[in-house]
């Protein structure tokens, strides 16, 4: 029997959804900010370039570099919008049109921001695009995408001059950075290339002169938009399509299931190609009239948290955990301190059931090293474990989780501050009509969805559309899990990932995945899958990367390599013992041990395909099983 939950029943959200100003379209949004939010700031930054301190020609730009130290300045609603009307009116005196596809092939940085609310207001098609690719994917993907033009930064020089020969559409190339004779070099022959800055100045003497086409220029709000490609190979990579009406949604959708304000700052960390961040880091703040602060590097989080006063934080799993892991480390450190601390979370917890809120002040220092300012820890990307969430929130942080896809624009489901489930990626967008289909005598089925924040379908793939969008409009996302009694969606795994037994049972690595690491941190990553045996049954194995810094801390391991004999005892007694939480099918039956972590993504997410397959190497768990 399918379970539902249709979009705008706000009786499941517990308490009322947060009134929005209604926008159709991303230009409107960035049109209204800039009325509404002028003088305020809407970036800050480093970059004495893009505050207009410095000339960009000058020798002086040339040769800056960014300090960590230095004070963060702002850049103004109004500033930005200026920037975007210029940009797009040069660009569109040169004959750039919504016929063509334009790339952001750049790090993180304000150029960034202006030229993807500049392509889409009417312009072009917009395509950010992974840094991190390798030349041969790069290529693949700038062909795929058919992009005639391509913003680049000189960090990026390289890749393309190892692949301009093969550039089948790329004509016209805009560098962030001052061009060089070698930045020509870099270049298919031919190619029209342009200074970013020397196009703003261009769009203002444009303007000056009463050239205001590009304001009024159409927009289909239903129309390709947005072309994003997800994490995969070059082959697997699928293209998809997003729509004004589907990114729009998203934004307004976010705003009603959590109270943001122009007082908040966010701090962006992610890369800005994938959606999640280009969603919640960038598009939410620019609507409701927010602040954000460009990270100096993952080494320096905290102290641009300090700096920017940041409120709220996008996080993916891997941050999370690096966060909580820091700060455990600082109270186990000292054995008094740990005894207060956990003294401290028992108190604030007991006063917290009577609405007696003071873990703000009890653990003021962790607050403190956050800058003191930060509301809400938003977790997306993967699941997090709910006990990190859990212990994080009885600091006093208030962090929950949302579950996203591409194909969602992205946030699909996502916790409410004040009414959230550790466990649950979170209650349904209020545009949004869920359902449970296929579900087994747990209530497990494939989870789908319906409503205007899907996509259009994936980009020149007819027959991959049709699969993951039915009949009815319904995308089949292809992960698997259930919907409870108070309209929480949990995530118990992806179908891909699914391990068959040979009596027709359905397994879920994910679920085996988090009972074995919340039974011992030595557990620090893991991937279960399985591996058949001589007679054809599936043996359920572990893949283990062991926490290096439990193993030091342990008077009977430190020293040890991380696959040494000690160690592999001392992981088969702790998946042993998680197995008796396990029913006997699911129980871990092999274990191996990998002296790395596992191959990442740059969404972070392990590559699960790449993890050793070696049975002849699986090292017997032996007992409880």
């Amino acid at each position: 029997m399918e379970k539902t939950m249709f979009r705008n029943d706000e009786r499941i959200y517990k308490y009322p959804l947060h009134q929005v100003t209604e926008l159709n379209d991303l230009r409107e949004m960035a049109e209204n900010s800039a009325e509404k939010y002028a003088d305020k700031n809407a970036y800050f930054l480093k970059d004495p370039v893009a505050l207009r301190e410095l000339d960009p020609r000058s020798p002086e730009a040339q040769n800056f570099k960014v300090n960590p130290k230095d004070d963060y300045r702002g850049v103004s609603y109004s500033e930005f919008n200026n920037d975007r009307l210029a940009l797009g009116t040069a660009l569109h005196n040169q004959g750039l049109n919504m016929n063509e596809k334009v790339v952001i092939l750049s790090e993180t940085r304000y150029e960034w921001y202006v030229s993807y609310l500049t392509t889409v207001s009417g312009l072009a098609v917009v395509c950010p695009m992974d840094i991190a690719l390798m030349d041969n994917e790069l290529e693949n993907l700038l062909n795929r995408s058919e992009a005639s033009t391509i913003f680049f930064t000189s960090k990026q020089e390289s890749k393309l001059k190892a692949i301009k020969d093969n550039l089948k559409f790329a004509k016209h190339f805009i560098s962030y950075d001052l061009p060089s004779e070698e930045t020509k070099i870099c270049l298919p022959e031919g190619a029209k290339l342009d200074f970013f800055w020397d196009l703003i100045d261009e769009g203002n003497l444009l303007r000056d002169k009463a050239n205001f086409e590009y304001d009024k220029l159409p927009i289909d709000r239903e129309a390709l938009a947005v072309l994003l490609f997800t994490s995969g190979t070059t082959s697997t990579a699928k293209a998809v399509m997003l729509s004004h009406k589907n990114l729009i949604t998203n934004v307004m959708d976010s705003c009603r299931m959590i109270q943001f304000d122009e007082n908040d700052s966010v701090l962006s960390v992610l890369p800005l190609h994938h959606t999640y961040e280009a969603t919640a880091g960038f598009l939410i703040p620019h609507y409701f009239g927010g602040t954000v602060a460009m990270c100096d590097g993952l080494r320096h989080i905290t102290h641009n948290m300090q700096q920017a006063q940041v409120t709220v934080m996008i996080a993916v799993p891997l941050l999370l955990e690096t966060i909580h892991r820091q700060v455990k480390k600082k109270i186990e450190a000292d054995e008094n301190l740990e005894k207060k601390f956990n003294l401290a979370v028992r108190v604030t917890r007991f006063l917290n059931k009577f609405n007696i809120d003071i873990r703000k002040k009890v653990f003021k220092n962790i607050h403190d090293t956050f800058g003191g300012k930060l509301r809400y820890i938003i977790c997306g990307g993967a699941a997090v474990e709910p006990q990190i969430l859990r212990e994080l929130n009885e600091w006093g942080l208030n962090a929950f989780q949302g579950y996203g896809l591409t194909e969602a624009s992205p946030i699909f489901a996502v916790n409410r501050p004040d009414y959230h489930e550790d466990a649950a990626t979170g209650l349904p967008m209020p545009s949004t009509e869920v359902k449970i289909i296929n579900p087994d005598d747990k209530g497990i089925g494939e989870i789908i969805g319906r409503g205007p924040s899907i996509m259009i379908g994936y980009y020149q793939d007819e027959e991959l559309t049709k699969k993951a969008i039915d009949e009815d409009g319904f995308y089949h996302t292809g992960d698997y899990g259930y919907i409870d009694d108070r309209n929480f969606v949990y995530i118990t795994g992806r179908e891909a990932n699914i391990i068959v037994t040979k009596n027709g049972k359905n397994i879920f690595p994910e679920e085996i995945e988090s009972v074995i690491q919340q039974e011992h941190p030595i557990i620090a990553e893991i991937v279960v899958f399985g591996e058949r045996d001589a007679s054809g049954e599936q043996v359920i194995t572990a893949e283990v990367y062991p926490n290096a810094e439990i193993i030091e801390k342990d008077p009977n391991l430190k020293g040890e390599a991380l696959t040494s004999e000690k160690v592999r005892k001392r992981v088969r007694e702790v998946v042993n013992s998680a197995n008796l939480n396990l029913v006997p099918y699911k129980r871990v039956k092999a274990v191996e041990l990998r002296d790395e972590p596992f191959p990442r993504n740059t969404s972070r997410k392990i590559l699960r395909n790449k993890a050793q397959r070696n049975v002849d190497t699986v090292e017997s768990v032996k007992s409880n099983n």
